[in-house]
């Protein structure tokens, strides 16, 4: 069985997609995001699933393309901020090569500007996100191999401190 190079997890606009096309360039192999591939497979968009069919409808799609995913891909996978959220997902990824790219709230506010095009952020983004980090940052830490936080760095820093903390040499 396959497995991904590295697989990247963290919060809405950390810059999983960001990093990921940059260290699958950087070791010479592909780049493939959880999301983009519910997006393809639906026709529409994460927010649309969200609002037509709601969380638990496209979560049960978000296990689904995890584990296809994890099953196929050899190179860098980026999941969804909430894939980690699945108990079975989160035991997939156990002996993975995981990076929890992370930010605390000011950072995400710069980059997200917490928009209501993030579903779980529609009302009171900023509290709201802080409630998500609060429910979700042990499970990104309990599925790390390495923890690279994002804060303040541009994306090829956090490329590089990912390829350090996963001991990868670029191709």
């Amino acid at each position: 069985m396959s497995a991904p190079l590295i697989v990247l997890v963290g919060p809405m606009g950390v810059g999983k997609s960001t990093v990921g096309q940059l260290l699958a360039e950087r070791l010479g192999t592909g780049y493939r995001d959880t999301d983009e591939d519910i997006v393809t497979a639906q026709g529409r968009a994460i927010a649309e699933i969200f609002v037509d069919e709601g969380e638990a409808a496209f979560r049960t799609l978000e296990k689904e393309a995890v584990r296809t995913a994890l099953a196929e891909h050899e190179g860098v996978l980026a999941l969804g901020g909430g894939a980690i959220l699945d108990a079975d997902t989160r035991a997939l990824l156990a002996g993975q090569r995981v990076v929890y790219l992370s930010m605390d709230v000011e950072e995400a506010v710069k980059r997200t500007g917490l928009n209501a095009a993030r579903p779980l952020l529609a009302v009171n983004p900023r509290k709201q996100w802080r409630e998500l980090m609060e429910a979700r940052r042990h499970l990104y830490e309990d599925v790390a191999t390495a923890v690279v936080a994002t804060d303040g760095r541009t994306p090829e820093e956090v490329t590089q401190a990912a390829l350090d903390a996963v001991e990868l040499k670029e191709a």
